[in-house]
């Protein structure tokens, strides 16, 4: 089996990607057995006022001595489980020490075979207000809709504030499931839950969309790849070239 590296940006949605990733090896394998995996972690306070001042190539940077310590242990791939990172990951820049699975591209995969074709966006406001998922919706001829102003400030405001900390609170799932309802009527027919820490708060059985669970759609195909059911990426950082 291919030695996975999990490039994490933030502490809780890259848990639950390497619990995926696990659980994953559990049910196929039996318990306690999976491909190996290393996770390597440089706490994301140390780029928070980067991404305030838009340094994306600053954050690139620490993204890249993460993902060489992968390799220096053994990994041949990364995956991340953190949206908004793709935006400095995307940035043009030397190529990193290791090949690695871009999230957008693989949630844009599954809404294509799923065949929606409005989707809303559920990130911090840099995802939402970013180019990542724009591109890879929109190469697939998927339009996507983002929460008005307001609802982008809470959002973002409960990510940060709640779920990157470990607090998940029932008000704050009330908050989700309403903005959801609103971008139903707006006319999507699925929501892409593209920060990995969302999933903590909504899940498929609550929600009035169907959902795209970026962390659960990211481990999986990353799980795949260990295993030889999926060619090993090839994209290295820098802009994505569709087809």
């Amino acid at each position: 089996m291919i030695h996975t590296g999990i490039l994490a940006h933030s502490p809780d949605g890259s848990a639950l990607c390497y619990l995926t990733f696990c659980h994953l090896g559990y049910e196929r394998f039996g318990a306690h057995d999976h491909a190996d995996l290393t996770l390597d972690y440089v706490p994301m306070g140390r780029s928070i006022a980067a991404w305030d001042t838009g340094d994306h190539a600053a954050i690139r940077q620490t993204f890249a001595v993460s993902i060489a310590r992968l390799k220096a242990a053994g990994a041949q791939f990364f995956i991340c489980p953190d949206n908004t990172a793709h935006i400095a990951l995307e940035t043009p820049g030397p190529d990193f020490a290791l090949p690695g699975l871009n999230i957008a591209e693989v949630v844009a995969d599954r809404a294509a075979e799923e065949g929606y074709s409005r989707v809303g966006i559920l990130g911090t406001a840099y995802t939402m207000e970013g180019p990542v998922y724009p591109r890879a919706l929109g190469a697939r001829g998927i339009d996507h809709v983002v929460p008005e102003p307001a609802e982008r400030e809470v959002i973002n405001r409960v990510i940060f504030e709640e779920l990157c900390v470990g607090i998940v609170t029932d008000s704050s799932r009330a908050v989700y499931l309403n903005i959801i309802e609103r971008l139903k009527a707006q006319g999507c027919d699925a929501v892409a839950l593209v920060c990995t820490e969302i999933p903590l708060l909504i899940t498929p059985e609550i929600s009035p969309l169907p959902t795209l669970n970026s962390t659960h759609l990211l481990a999986t195909a990353g799980f795949a790849v260990s295993l030889g059911e999926r060619a090993m990426p090839t994209w290295r950082g820098g802009p994505v070239t569709e087809g």
